[in-house]
């Protein structure tokens, strides 16, 4: 006999349908063995699909275990996003919160990483942006790779990467990246990942994300603009891409390297796509390191179905 296990859709970094990074959110549903959820996101085929559940401690809101269609991660940003908006959006309609009588919820997400808070806004009686603080603080590590081998393996030429004063890192908040910093809107559009030279230098390391940063942007409302490769977890190219820009606050808060202060950007993501994203990005210093880092944007809803799933052990 089969099972019939409801799902959602929501475009997660973005207020408008076929846009940002479509996400799969599947309720009571971290009993399923793990195997499965592999199969079913893989079924799914998106950068991620969730799975949610009752939480496992006190302080929690859900469980939510994510996978991408090759394997489960810690911790990601588009997500965690949007299993907070979907889980506000389901509290209001069951409690029947009145238009306005709430401005903020709380939700507070186990995932493998840890707990990860998020504040939800609500407008009108709906929730419309999200925001979290990570659970782990940025960490560091040295590219092994020179400026022009990075560039060989995206496709650019050696004056199209590392402008004067940013240098390649690799950067994790949860999820580890090789942050690449590219020079011009001109040269992100061109950029393409060689997948030989990709398996021969980054395939079998730590950041094996490859996230390019512009620290330009063409849309009036962003100013950054980046691109992110994760063949590794069966993500030719990404959207919209919270982790990164999580990893990228952590980049940028160093790079700073002002003792007590609040720095905050937006990021466009998924032009080249043709699903255009906005991503939020604040990161607050405090004795000379980063003390936190905040990621947010907006998601809509988008679908509802059932899928058949057939006897499983």
């Amino acid at each position: 006999m089969h099972t019939e296990l409801s799902f959602h859709t929501l475009d997660v970094f973005t207020e408008r349908t076929f846009g940002g990074n479509p996400l799969c959110v599947f309720p009571d549903a971290t009993h399923l063995p793990t195997n499965l959820m592999q199969r079913i996101a893989r079924e799914m085929n998106l950068s991620e699909t969730v799975f949610l559940g009752a939480p496992e401690t006190v302080e929690g809101t859900a469980r939510v275990r994510i996978f991408t269609p090759n394997v489960e991660v810690p911790f990601a940003g588009h997500p965690t996003v949007g299993a907070a908006i979907f889980i506000a959006d389901q509290q209001l309609a069951e409690e029947a919160v009145l238009d306005g009588a709430e401005e903020e919820v709380s939700i507070i997400l186990e995932e493998n990483v840890g707990l990860v808070p998020v504040d939800v806004q609500i407008k009108a009686g709906q929730p419309v942006f999200g925001c979290f603080t990570t659970a782990i603080l940025p960490e560091h590590r040295p590219s092994p790779y020179s400026c022009d081998q990075l560039a060989r393996m995206i496709s650019l030429s050696p004056e199209d990467v590392c402008p004067e004063g940013f240098y390649p890192e690799m950067v994790s908040c949860g999820l580890a990246y090789h942050v690449i910093p590219v020079r011009t809107i001109e040269a992100m559009s061109k950029a393409s990942l060689d997948m030989a030279l990709w398996n021969q230098m980054l395939a079998d390391t730590w950041a094996h994300h490859v996230y390019l940063v512009c620290m330009q942007a063409e849309g009036g409302a962003a100013d950054i603009r980046v691109r992110m490769f994760a063949p590794g977890s069966g993500v030719p190219e990404d959207p919209a891409t919270g982790s990164a820009a999580a990893a990228l606050g952590g980049y940028l808060s160093k790079m700073d390297a002002g003792n007590d202060n609040s720095l905050s950007w937006t990021i466009e993501q998924g032009i080249e796509m043709g699903r255009p994203s906005l991503i939020y990005l604040e990161t607050v210093r405090a004795g000379g390191s980063t003390s936190a880092v905040r990621v947010g944007g907006k998601a809509v809803r988008v679908s509802s179905g059932t899928m058949r799933i057939p006897p499983f052990e």
